[in-house]
Order: C-alpha cells, then structure tokens, then sequence
C-alpha cells in the first residue's frame, strides 16, 4: 500500500481540548482501520508543526477522504504528502530514459 507522510497543528480547539488528544488518535486509528487504511506511526514533534503521522492508505482517494474527515473536526490541520519508499525510488529513477 502508498505510504503518506502527514504534518499536523493543534488548532487553537485542539489545544483547548488537549487532554483528549490520545483518545482522539486512538479514534482515528479505529477509523482508519475501518477505510481500509492504516495509522504505521504517530509522533508528536517540536518545531512548526506539532504531530507527524505515518499512514499507509491504498490510494489517494482514501487518504483525502481521511484528511477532510480529520480535518472536519475541528482539532488540528493538516499537510498530506505521498512517500515513496527506497525501492519505489529507484524503481522511478531506473525508469527515467
């Protein structure tokens, strides 16, 4: 399955909510779950954004669909972008003519 790398910010709702924050990720890994998508790792990091979630999803439709539903509720934002292993790297570059 595509792997999706996600940046997220607590809005300032999250934020006011934070104390729920773990049982608004064990949430959303259920829902993932249940689209046929899959939360690999989660991270809560410093610097410009506050988390870094590492998705794999089969498609970009479903990784949208996720983004709009996580984004609906109101506590965070999110940055979505497709990550391509090491061998779907060279697999792309070999390609090239």
């Amino acid at each position: 399955m595509p792997t999706y790398i996600t940046l997220a910010k607590f809005t300032q709702k999250g934020i006011e909510e934070i104390k729920n924050g773990p049982n608004r990720l064990d949430e959303a890994k259920k829902m993932f779950e249940a689209m046929g998508a899959k939360i690999k790792d989660f991270y809560l990091v410093t610097g410009k954004y506050d988390m870094l979630v590492i998705v794999e999803a089969q498609d970009d439709e479903t990784i949208a669909k996720l983004a709009l539903i996580i984004g609906s509720k109101g506590t965070s934002r999110t940055v979505t972008f497709r990550a391509f292993t090491e061998d779907e790297y060279r697999k792309i570059i070999g390609e090239l003519p």
